[in-house]
């Protein structure tokens, strides 16, 4: 499967590359290899990072499914509680 993001995301992206390396790097970075470099991360680290939120999504469910039972019980042959009365010894 490969990952893609939006236009606006790219744009956004490389736009944070290229602030990045103007605050904490040497040399600037081109907009193009801003480009290549956000490519790359998505091409190496996109899968690792997919595959994590899959399987947080995975246990977020899990848990939930777990759960359903404690939401939506009701208690069997309940009818003749409500009638119940402390019964007489005769």
């Amino acid at each position: 499967m490969t990952i893609e993001i939006s236009k606006e995301a790219r744009q956004q992206a490389i736009a944070s590359i290229e602030r990045y390396f103007r605050e904490n790097m040497d040399e600037p970075i081109g907009n193009v290899s801003a480009g290549a470099l956000l490519g790359f991360f998505i091409e190496e680290l996109g899968p690792s990072l997919y595959n994590q939120g899959v399987a947080d999504a995975q246990e977020r469910m899990l848990a939930r499914v777990q759960e359903l039972d404690l939401d939506v019980h009701e208690d069997e042959f309940a009818y003749w509680k409500k009638f119940s009365t402390p019964s007489r010894r005769k």
